[in-house]
């Protein structure tokens, strides 16, 4: 996926990329009032692994995962909106270095695995 697409592109990358996977639940296929606030979310076994918000891709991987994106790639912890951060929720902007769709395969195996 090319740097200058849309954050909404690369989401809808990543969607068609990992959405052959039987647990994995696309953003259409998914009721609006299960969803976290933002309209394009994947899922897996029911559970959230990656969304699109305000432009950034949101991932749910390991806390040591996500101290190391925070410190080396610009991402910052996603804030409950009480003012409490998330520890195992990592915002990764548009411009970051990481790649998205290898975030959102991290996310994926990481949700999928965890009981």
């Amino acid at each position: 996926m090319s740097a200058t697409a849309s954050p909404e592109e690369r989401f809808a990358a990543i969607v068609a990329a990992l959405g052959d996977n039987p647990a994995v639940t696309p953003p259409t296929d998914i009721a609006p009032g299960k969803k976290f606030g933002t309209s394009a979310e994947l899922r897996v076994n029911n559970k959230i692994f990656a969304m699109l918000m305000k432009e950034r891709l949101v991932v749910k991987l390991p806390r040591q995962r996500v101290d190391a994106l925070v410190a080396d790639d610009g991402a910052v912890r996603l804030n409950s909106g009480n003012g409490r951060q998330l520890k195992e929720w990592a915002c990764v902007a548009p411009n970051a270095q990481a790649d998205w769709l290898t975030l959102a395969r991290e996310a994926l195996d990481f949700v999928a695995t965890k009981g």
